[in-house]
């Protein structure tokens, strides 16, 4: 089963059902114990990046994802939730985030349109399990108007362009996190979030 990180932040139910309709089987976890009784973690949002750290805070969740990513658990960040893996954020001033990933999340430039939103190519840089059987440049559905900017380039799994060049999906052993939502990615989505069900399954 997988885990799916309730903490009042992201559209929990479109990430549940994307999960299903890949094959995965997964339940709403609202207790830092049940990521236990996971065999993989998803942590979803959608959001600011300081109002999500409280809420990771105040739920004791935050503990028990670095717990999960040191155990060797599959762990996906997805959107904001990818950009929480990360040390620190700069929305609403500088705030600290799980520390999973070396690096920081800062705003696109100010001459951009934001938020990035609409579907945009995703280049694959590094191989990578979760994008099995997914060809490099394909589109997925971005909503963000921040980025990762990982602090070891080998990180760095995927690249977009939009005015400026960023990581659209980062990590290392067992902890992925993508920038686009794949649960609104149509086709392709679904391949990743099944890529990832599969990556449950081997533990």
């Amino acid at each position: 089963m997988i885990a799916v990180v309730d903490y009042g932040m992201g559209n929990l139910r479109s990430v549940v059902k994307g999960l299903e309709k890949a094959g995965g089987q997964c339940f709403l976890a609202t207790d830092p114990g049940q990521l236990d009784l996971a065999k993989a973690v998803v942590l979803p949002g959608v959001g600011a990046f300081a109002r999500a750290m409280a809420n990771l805070r105040a739920c004791g969740m935050d503990g028990a994802l670095v717990k999960a990513a040191e155990s060797g658990k599959p762990l996906l960040g997805i959107c904001l939730g990818y950009q929480l893996l990360f040390e620190e954020g700069e929305e609403w001033g500088l705030t600290a985030g799980l520390g999973i990933l070396p690096g920081r999340v800062r705003r696109l430039p100010p001459e951009l349109k934001v938020p990035h939103m609409g579907w945009n190519q995703v280049e694959i840089v590094k191989p990578c399990p979760l994008f099995a059987g997914i060809s490099s440049n394909s589109p997925f559905y971005f909503v963000h108007s921040y980025v990762a900017e990982p602090a070891d380039p080998e990180l760095v799994l995927a690249c977009t362009d939009y005015g400026t060049r960023f990581a659209s999906a980062a990590g290392r052993e067992n902890v992925y996190g993508i920038q686009f939502h794949p649960e609104k990615s149509s086709s392709l989505g679904l391949r990743i979030l099944g890529n990832f069900w599969r990556l449950a399954g081997r533990c």
